[in-house]
């Protein structure tokens, strides 16, 4: 062992700030590009936006050309799938399922029409997975209108309160520990501590603020929150307090235990329940931030008149910049200092470099794109049923380029399409192995499968278990496991089938009961 100077050669990535820009442009979304290219303008006195007269404009395929067929406009590619469309029309005409796949968007786009008018942009709402409560929050015109936030909200109302120095300071931290929902999770024994005071007096404070509107706001629990929401109509009576004491048999649809605990009828019960349904458990939701968040797509795919598919950049919100040469030629042949000149040589690079690599982000866009568009055309035409599974380093490896590429590309990015809107990464699924030496099936449509058994079973009165959903899926020559089953099926919030069997015969007697009054 000893110490000694060496001299060896090898090979490393640098990465340089112009490689660094290019990626992370490439993970951008359309939207987040232009922005960033916005402030780059500000900074460089060379670069400038485009006239809008520039842009390629996008043919709607409503209106083909003068020979009748429609050709795809510059920063588009198109191509045969190479697959069985006989028309067009097909892939239109063919049932659209409802996809649920978390905030995806299962807005249906009914047209091929490469532009989207704003009534037509798909929305994403954060609504209540709840499958027992389907109120709607008492404040939301009033807040959506408004602007306030949930914190502004309740501090308007706590100076209305008047109260004294040191409760109005207790008060203002509860409210600061209120999230977005409506439910404040201050740590009252922590609170006690901190101010000094006794937890009765911090319990005092939260009950006068639990007074504010919306009605259940600041509640630490669902059933305190939908408590205060009772209380407020006069029905929060012993009966109705059991049941807020057992939502876990409300959401469970047990009515017989129900009954028992509450000391009362069917009936009321029943009536209860339906109460239960007008409350809502989110008293902050309608004061949110995000709302409504609007999702522009990066990336069109219609329909062509003959078998295949077009796929093309939205324009509309991608950035395009100019570099003003004359300006550059002009203040090249001026006189400057050695600062000024290194500093328009240093703006004429990054402007160059820039405009570079926006060229560069939209071919590989649009080569990504191009290549889940040719995987996925199944999908494109038949459903979610026939979705494929499909893995990053697959399309790296069709297109040559590096799986992390893939990754960048696929982030932040949405696609419209003939079946809706869908963020790239949403046609990317595990594989599911076939039986024998069928076909994998992708994940995504395994979950679609299930969800549609288990649709038909109520239908049919014949409520499945996991096991049976195994069997019938491997009717369909999918090789799954029960475990595997029950995964998919609590990911989807669908109980299990003791819980079915047991919502569907409530169904049947409320039904019932109808009839016979």
């Amino acid at each position: 062992m000893q110490q000694k100077l060496a001299l060896r050669q090898g090979q490393s990535l640098l990465m340089t700030p112009q490689l660094q820009q290019a990626i992370k442009l490439l993970q951008m979304s359309n939207l987040d590009l232009s922005q960033y290219v916005d402030a780059e303008i500000e900074a460089n006195p060379l670069l400038e936006r485009a006239p809008e007269e520039d842009k390629p404009k996008l043919q709607n395929l409503d209106e083909p050309g003068p020979d009748g067929t429609w050709e795809p406009s510059e920063g588009e590619i198109a191509f045969d799938t190479g697959h069985a469309l006989h028309a067009a029309g097909h892939a239109l005409d063919a049932p659209i399922e409802d996809i649920s796949h978390g905030d995806t968007g299962s807005d249906m786009i009914g047209t091929a029409s490469p532009m989207m008018s704003h009534d037509r942009q798909t929305h994403l709402q954060h609504t209540d997975s709840s499958n027992f409560y389907d109120g709607e929050s008492q404040a939301y015109h009033a807040s959506t209108h408004s602007g306030l936030s949930l914190q502004e909200h309740l501090a308007t109302q706590l100076q209305m309160a008047r109260l004294n120095t040191d409760d109005a300071l207790i008060a203002s931290r509860l409210i600061h520990e209120t999230g977005e929902d409506g439910y404040c999770r201050a740590n009252l024994e922590e609170l006690a501590e901190s101010f000094g005071t006794g937890q009765e007096t911090i319990l005092h404070i939260l009950r006068l603020c639990q007074n504010f509107e919306p009605t259940g706001i600041m509640a630490r629990s669902v059933s305190e929150c939908l408590g205060l929401q009772l209380a407020e109509r006069n029905r929060l009576d012993p009966a109705m307090q059991t049941l807020l004491e057992n939502l876990e048999l409300v959401a469970k649809q047990d009515i017989a235990q129900l009954m028992t605990l509450c000391q009362l009828g069917q009936d009321d019960i029943e009536d209860m329940l339906a109460e239960l349904k007008t409350l809502t458990p989110r008293p902050g939701e309608a004061f949110a931030s995000d709302i409504s968040v609007a999702i522009e797509p990066d990336v069109f795919v219609h329909v062509l008149p003959d078998t295949g598919y077009a796929v093309e950049l939205n324009t509309s919100t991608l950035p395009r910049v100019l570099m003003n040469q004359v300006y550059y030629s002009e203040i090249s042949t001026t006189p400057l200092a050695e600062a000024d000149r290194e500093f328009i040589s240093q703006c004429a690079a990054n402007a160059n470099w820039l405009i570079k690599s926006l060229n560069q982000r939209a071919e590989t866009v649009l080569k990504v794109c191009k290549e889940i568009v040719r995987e996925q055309d199944a999908f494109l035409a038949q459903g979610i049923a026939h979705l494929r599974p499909l893995t990053l380093d697959k399309i790296a490896k069709t297109i040559n380029v590096h799986e992390s590429t893939v990754s960048r590309v696929t982030a932040n990015k949405y696609m419209a399409t003939p079946r809706g809107l869908f963020e790239l990464k949403y046609f990317f699924t595990a594989a599911i192995s076939g039986l024998g030496s069928g076909a994998a099936h992708s994940a995504e449509a395994v979950r679609f499968h299930i969800k549609t058994l288990i649709k038909e079973e109520e239908a049919e009165n014949a409520v499945l278990s996991d096991d049976q959903l195994v069997q019938k899926l491997r009717d369909l020559e999918i090789d799954i496991s029960r475990r595997t089953v029950a995964k998919y099926r609590e990911a989807l919030n669908i109980p299990s089938s003791f819980q079915r069997r047991r919502q569907y015969k409530s169904k049947r007697a409320i039904g019932l009961a109808k009839n016979i009054g």
